[in-house]
């Protein structure tokens, strides 16, 4: 069972935007995240080693042709964190009930 587990690492808006695009491939190419989330090369690049220093990310780097080619994605260690984040957020949204649902006739 996962247990719920704010991650202040994974919780910053960049890098949630990054974490949850990749969390749904198996391989997510770096311009694919990039053009995807808005970020520049050198943004998106710290980032990345920024998760992958953490253990959350795994980066391949290879050539297609001559042209080098990076893509991403989670570690079962980020994997883990990202859902337990994604559920320590859950709860932390539930605690404020109906309120928060919005009726569809509004």
């Amino acid at each position: 069972m996962i247990r719920p587990r704010f991650d202040e690492l994974i919780h910053a808006p960049t890098r949630l935007s990054i974490v949850s695009l990749i969390a749904a491939t198996e391989w997510a190419d770096f311009t694919f995240i990039r053009d995807s989330i808005g970020l520049s090369d050198s943004a998106l690049s710290k980032q990345l080693t920024t998760l992958e220093d953490a253990g959350y990310v795994e980066i391949r780097k290879s050539f297609v042709g001559k042209r080098p080619r990076t893509s991403a994605r989670l570690t079962s260690v980020g994997r883990a964190a990202f859902d337990q984040h994604v559920l320590a957020l859950q709860e932390i949204v539930a605690r404020a009930g109906a309120s928060i649902i919005r009726d569809s006739k509004d």
